[in-house]
């Protein structure tokens, strides 16, 4: 409750300062940024779960149901229209919905990097097994709820028509670069929170932060993640030194810098690499599930309500790097280059998955034979 009391207390010092004209010279650059989010994720990588990761995502979590609350209620205070149109049947320069959108809509639906991080990261913060259900089931309902808000922010959030269209006046524009993804989120939402009678900016910074806060549990949950695979990848390959957390982290953060410092054409290449996200991400997704029916089948229990959707997400997602890989062809050297390789990855496991299956089944072949007898 202090903890939580003094972050809002520091979002509220920060927009009075901003309101006093104060422009510190001596106010950290972007990259002294990079550095001391580089220096905790270290730390967030290495310490003890409950000493620094587990706090800090609690409080994030208040600050996302507190910014959820009163997004939802300034929503139903204000009453706003719907100033985007219903349907737009063929936006300029738009793709396909189909692959496109089952790339797009993630997280809330079936997400990869969840996949990763539940058992990486939650499995090991439960304290029995039937806790999963309420959690994962929670956490489904929390990402939908996010989820609609987004909708709702970039729908209703803004004011009329002619504001709506200046911001989503074409497609190539709104898919360039996060700051219109996340602009646009960020001034609907405090539409809803100007609603109650809050202050512009200071509604604008808590939305701002919650934005940050997701980000922030992103950067220690993966940089965690990232050592426990160096770690994994040492002792398959039976690297010395790599069993270290201290050394696994270092090389984790280290690959993460070179991602946030190296440039490709002017921008960070992190940034260049967001293009594959969404395919990245969905392609975990189908190796969860697929390795969830695996497991549903080595209990004898029924894959089909995993194996159905691992088949359509592996499916579209595959369809959706092929058509990538085409646009990237010859234009983006980096971006082909990475996605032919996630795509090799990818088919790889569904081929050994698929010869995994095939063996289980040719192993309980004679039993399920005389079972059936």
């Amino acid at each position: 409750i202090v903890g939580f009391v003094l972050s809002l207390l520091a979002i509220w010092g920060g927009v009075q300062l901003k309101e006093q004209g104060f422009h510190g010279d001596w106010w950290p650059t972007g990259s002294t940024w990079i550095y001391v989010l580089l220096i905790y994720a270290f730390l967030a990588s290495v310490l003890p779960v409950w000493s620094l990761l587990q706090p800090r995502d609690f409080l994030n979590s208040l600050l996302l149901y507190l910014g959820l609350g009163l997004a939802y209620l300034g929503l139903f205070v204000g009453n706003p229209e719907f100033d985007a149109p219903a349907v737009i049947a063929h936006p300029e320069g738009a793709p396909s919905i189909f692959p496109f959108v089952f790339i797009i809509i993630a997280c809330g639906a079936v997400s990869g990097f969840h996949g990763l991080v539940s058992s990486g990261t939650t499995s090991k913060q439960m304290d029995k097994e039937t806790h999963a259900k309420p959690i994962g089931y929670g956490g489904m309902l929390g990402e939908s709820l996010l989820g609609l808000l987004a909708v709702l922010a970039c729908t209703a959030g803004f004011r009329s028509p002619e504001t709506w269209h200046n911001h989503y006046e074409s497609f190539e524009k709104i898919s360039t670069g996060l700051a219109n993804k996340l602009g646009g989120f960020i001034d609907g939402t405090t539409s809803f929170l100007t609603d109650l009678g809050l202050p512009h900016d200071l509604s604008a910074a808590v939305i701002a932060m919650v934005v940050v806060s997701f980000a922030l549990t992103t950067l220690d949950s993966a940089t965690r993640l990232l050592r426990f695979n160096i770690e994994e990848l040492g002792q398959s390959l039976k690297i010395p030194f790599t069993g270290n957390r201290y050394l696994a982290a270092f090389l984790a953060c280290l690959t993460i810098a070179f991602f946030a410092f190296y440039e490709v054409d002017g921008k960070p290449a992190a940034l260049a690499l967001w293009a594959l996200f969404g395919t990245t991400n969905q392609l975990l997704a189908a190796l969860t599930l697929m390795m969830v029916t695996l497991y549903l089948k080595h209990r004898k229990w029924p894959v089909w309500p995993a194996a159905i959707p691992a088949v359509l997400v592996m499916t579209t997602t595959i369809i959706a790097m092929v058509h990538n890989l085409t646009k990237f062809y010859g234009k983006d050297n980096l971006l082909f280059t990475v996605g032919l390789i996630l795509l090799g990855l990818g088919i790889w496991l569904v081929v050994e998955i698929g010869l995994t299956l095939r063996q289980n089944r040719s192993e309980q072949g004679p039993e399920v034979e005389l079972e059936n007898s």
